[in-house]
């Protein structure tokens, strides 16, 4: 199956812009009509022997913050590049051992109808504290359909890149 012109396009771009060890492997790229998000993995700080999960934990936040700040103005420059040449906006992130922060990334309205009862399993959520709005738990059910549902989700995008694989070689009209 081939790639997505686009996507191979984005991450060759960024592969080539990033600057060498910022990361220990090519980072994830994941991208929608309206964001880039590119998360890059950490090494590791070295702990003593012994170590607790809680110490690496907190090691490994401390690396995603400090990565965080050293980089900010490089990143910034690499994100106006990119969004000039990709028309969306560039978020970041950083994973490192267990942890997994994401800096700046778009909160994008969505519109959408819904029924009584649908309105109804919303204003559950927010009355039972779940979310501090219908908003908040609308997207707190798409991430919990997303984390559910993630190999269901993952097989229907495959058909669509299929689906468009397939639109793209179709018959010449002319």
């Amino acid at each position: 199956m081939s790639r997505d012109p686009f996507a191979a396009e984005l991450h060759a771009w960024f592969l080539g812009r990033l600057p060498e060890g910022w990361f220990v492997e090519p980072p994830e790229i994941a991208y929608d009509r309206d964001e880039i998000l590119v998360v890059g993995r950490l090494a590791e700080p070295s702990l003593p022997e012994g170590a607790s999960e809680e110490e690496r934990q907190a090691a490994c936040a401390a690396r995603i913050q400090r990565f965080r700040e050293e980089t900010r103005a490089q990143r910034m420059r690499i994100a106006s590049e990119a969004e000039y040449r990709f028309g969306r906006k560039v978020s970041w992130g950083a994973a490192c051992g267990p942890i997994r922060q994401s800096f700046t990334v778009l909160s994008v309205p969505v519109m959408t109808r819904l029924r009584l009862a649908e309105r109804q399993v919303l204003d559950t959520l927010v009355e039972a504290g779940i979310a501090r709005s219908r908003s908040e738990a609308l997207a707190w059910c798409v991430r919990l359909v997303g984390r559910h549902q993630a190999d269901w989700l993952e097989e229907l995008r495959r058909a669509l890149v299929r689906v468009q694989e397939l639109r793209q070689a179709g018959p010449d009209v002319d």
